[in-house]
């Protein structure tokens, strides 16, 4: 891009009203603006032409770019991402957003996995885009662990919460394993965790195999640490929910748009990436903003991600919430809408 990307500071007033309206603009349409549409809305305090020489001048600053042909002009991802640092004007939500939120984050009994997912299935329909949640893994006390036996050299592990949530995970056993070295092993598993989290028990109950004070032959404490091994190291990651991907589809105008939205769909599917994202949250304060190309991880040209984190009743960050969509989101309406839920689930996972 032509120049160094210019500071609110270096803007003057005309340049920044100007720059103001063309990411207004571009924010409801989705389309580029040219002189004369910034002329008319300005009912005609300046002309096209100083309107157009201003336009240039963004542009060489890296803040507006001509797509094609175009007369018209679109801010880039640094433009987006001085106009939300120093332009935007918030919104608030008002009462019934803010009631629907919390209806939702509500609506079905206390377990934490439900809540997060109402959390984000609410973000999803006010946002219109996609909501997103990093749920904390191993939070929840645990009921139950068993290994199902799959065949020679493979089990399922299942672990069941108090709260009712089951998850799997698949392990390579010895192939001449016995089916009774399973069924003791999760037995034994089981009367260990049963009531504690999984963080609470880990180290407790390798400490007891490594002192040989369970009474567990060898081949059955092999599988017992095959089964912990399986949740190593999710408790710092967590799960991924996402809801609402079929709202990015719902205002797509053009074949450039339709694309930035599969791309978008591709990022989405590689949980994986969106989760380092997602644990980048944890190392800041309130809401965090991913514009383009801000977004290392992965080129996510067209697309924004709006997120904060959210704490337990410890008062620690456990997780984070927000939207991905494409780079036009109305961010006035939406930072602060991600901002007021993710203090709701906080404020629910310390009752």
């Amino acid at each position: 891009m032509p120049g160094d990307t210019e500071t609110i500071i270096d803007l003057n007033e005309r340049s920044r009203e100007i720059f103001r309206r063309i990411v207004d603009n571009y924010v409801e349409t989705g389309e580029p603006v040219g002189s004369r549409t910034i002329a008319r809305q300005l009912n005609g305090s300046l002309s096209p032409a100083t309107v157009r020489n201003v336009m240039a001048d963004l542009e060489h600053a890296g803040l507006l770019f001509a797509p094609h042909t175009s007369a018209g002009r679109l801010p880039t991802d640094a433009g987006l991402r001085l106009f939300v640092n120093g332009l935007l004007e918030f919104g608030g939500l008002d009462s019934n957003e803010q009631k629907r939120i919390e209806a939702h984050c509500k609506a079905r009994g206390s377990g934490m996995e439900e809540m997060l997912e109402q959390a984000t299935t609410a973000l999803s329909g006010l946002s219109h885009c996609a909501g997103l949640v990093l749920a904390p893994k191993t939070e929840s006390p645990l009921r139950h662990m068993e290994f199902v036996n799959l065949g020679p050299g493979r089990a399922m592990v299942v672990m069941v919460t108090e709260g009712g949530v089951v998850e799997n995970r698949l392990i390579e056993l010895p192939q001449d394993l016995p089916p009774s070295a399973l069924i003791e092993a999760g037995n034994f598993l089981s009367a260990q965790l049963a009531g504690k989290t999984l963080a609470e028990s880990r180290s407790a109950i390798l400490k007891e195999l490594e002192a040989r004070e369970s009474q567990l032959d060898e081949l059955t404490a092999k599988v017992v640490k095959a089964g912990l091994g399986t949740w190593s190291g999710d408790s710092k990651n967590g799960a991924l929910i996402i809801r609402g991907q079929a709202n990015l589809l719902d205002d797509v105008t053009a074949l450039e748009d339709l694309e930035h939205i599969r791309h978008l769909f591709r990022v989405l599917e590689t949980r994986e990436q969106m989760v380092r994202l997602l644990d980048l949250v944890a190392d800041a304060e309130g809401v965090q903003i991913y514009i383009g190309a801000d977004n290392e991880l992965f080129a996510m040209a067209g697309c924004s991600i709006v997120v904060a984190p959210y704490q337990n009743a410890r008062e620690q960050i456990v997780g984070a919430i927000g939207v991905i969509g494409p780079t036009r989101l109305n961010y006035a309406r939406i930072i602060p809408m991600v901002d007021y839920t993710a203090k709701v689930v906080g404020r629910l996972l310390a009752q």
